[in-house]
């Protein structure tokens, strides 16, 4: 067996004049429209979560653009700061390095106390402490294999969001617990960026930080939208959400996977230690990026029915399911 590990970036449509399928595209198509109305746009491009980012503003004052732009790639790396694993120097690595974490940074305490509640309010459908399965699953796929049962058994007795100790300034693991807040930081990043975007008077932008979100429209006037790429031909879009403002995080067998048939993927169910069966993507729009990246996690890992029931329960979340073919 061949381990897939490469992380396809989720394909978007950003509505204009020109339609491109990413969310830095597109912007030289309408850039002569909307000039001709004495508004442009800009968009910065980085690397940020082990993916490419980029940030899209629009108006009437340039001026204000490289201050917006620089103010939200600062959000972004003050989010990996504090907790990306592709970051070996995160308060969040070094709390697993260690066990505990003394004054941890907001950002941390903001995502675990989040990742907490929404593991209990899921039934522990969705745990930040799946970390112990990643290295189990990738150090077989790059043998050829599956992780045997005993390795299995020994990662999952290590899972269990009880064993997160969120303290007045500190942070306090069991032995052998180890924390992942992949599921959450992305959108998380998306509502920091548009926060900080917002207070440099930033009214229409179109962020992509991994997921996304958008506020306002275009410089020519037009809606942003948001195209859903087909996870079985990712270069293809499923379906389009217009217009799009908010922000909406998808979760996918496709992103990153241990197996070319893609039954193995990146997202586990922590009661099996195994990636859960039946969907294949799973789009959620929400109020806040956190709440869409949380939700589309937990809805990969309850499934269609139990997933629904789970988005209707946050008023202004819908979720779109794309099952396996």
């Amino acid at each position: 067996m061949t381990a897939f590990l490469r992380p396809a970036r989720r394909r978007v449509l950003v509505g204009g004049v020109g339609l491109a399928t990413a969310a830095f595209g597109g912007v030289a198509a309408f850039r002569a429209m909307a000039g001709a109305q004495g508004l442009t746009t800009r968009t910065r491009t980085g690397l940020a979560f082990g993916t490419t980012v980029a940030l899209t503003v629009a108006g009437p004052e340039p001026s204000a653009f490289d201050a917006a732009l620089s103010d939200g790639f600062a959000e972004i790396r003050g989010v990996e700061d504090a907790a990306s694993l592709f970051r070996a120097t995160s308060a969040l690595n070094r709390l697993n390095r260690a066990g505990h974490l003394v004054a941890p940074p907001s950002h941390l305490t903001t995502l675990l106390r989040f990742a907490l509640d929404l593991a209990a309010r899921t039934g522990g459908a969705f745990d930040p402490t799946v970390q112990p399965l990643w290295p189990v699953w990738a150090e077989a796929a790059a043998r050829g294999e599956r992780p045997d049962p005993v390795s299995l058994r020994r990662a999952t007795a290590r899972i269990g969001w009880r064993k997160v100790s969120l303290l007045p300034g500190r942070i306090v693991l069991e032995p052998g617990t180890a924390v992942t807040l992949n599921a959450l930081i992305q959108g998380y990043a998306a509502d920091r960026v548009m926060a900080s975007l917002h207070a440099r008077g930033i009214t229409d932008a179109f962020v992509d930080t991994g997921e996304f979100g958008a506020a306002g429209t275009h410089a020519d006037a037009t809606p942003w939208r948001l195209g859903i790429a087909d996870p079985r031909a990712p270069d293809t879009l499923a379906a389009v959400i217009e217009p799009f403002t908010g922000f909406a995080a998808t979760s996918g067998d496709y992103s990153m996977s241990f197996s070319p048939d893609r039954i193995d993927h990146h997202i586990f169910d922590p009661a099996t230690g195994r990636s859960p069966k039946g969907v294949a993507s799973v789009t959620v729009t929400a109020p806040t990026g956190l709440l869409a990246d949380g939700l589309s996690t937990s809805c990969m890992v309850l499934g269609l029915e139990r997933g629904r029931a789970l988005v209707a329960r946050h008023p202004g979340c819908a979720v779109r399911f794309i099952d396996k073919t």
